[in-house]
């Protein structure tokens, strides 16, 4: 089941981002970020369960640009669709916001290449979208990859 994030559901987003970040392959995010953007998510509950096993955000940068984000799958659950159906509603809600230029920042291009973004110089990407890199471990030698959907 795929719905937007409650506050309780917090400790589970942070556990599926800290799994990939201990990994290299995920950017962490600090709790009081994930308060702080919380009705930025979508997750996805296992009905059996009853466990979050899946989570993704769409955060808005500017009047008509937005980053999908914090894209994470429980590993148990992986190659069941469910990161697909993430970004898909992702996209969905960037199309109800008329957003137009939709972009990630990712160690997987592959993945999003299926849903039509391509990938572009993260210089393209204005200053604002910068500022959350300040605090990032890897900033300035950022080694994520860029993509971008036109919408």
């Amino acid at each position: 089941m795929i719905r937007k994030a409650i506050l309780d559901d917090v400790p589970a987003i942070h556990a599926l981002l800290q799994f990939y970040n201990i990994k290299g392959e995920l950017l962490a995010r600090p709790l009081s970020k994930l308060y702080d953007h919380l009705r930025d998510f979508w997750v996805f509950e296992d009905p059996k369960q009853k466990k979050i096993v899946g989570c993704c955000a769409l955060q808005f940068c500017w009047e008509d640009m937005a980053e999908i984000r914090s894209l994470a799958v429980d590993h148990d659950f992986t190659g069941r669709g469910i990161g697909s159906t993430l970004t898909e509603r992702s996209i969905q809600e960037a199309f109800y916001f008329k957003i137009k230029d939709l972009f990630t920042l990712t160690y997987r291009p592959t993945f999003f290449e299926q849903f039509g973004f391509s990938t572009i110089d993260k210089k393209e990407l204005p200053i604002k979208v910068w500022s959350d890199c300040i605090g990032c471990v890897s900033f300035p030698n950022c080694d994520e990859i860029a993509l971008l959907k036109k919408l």
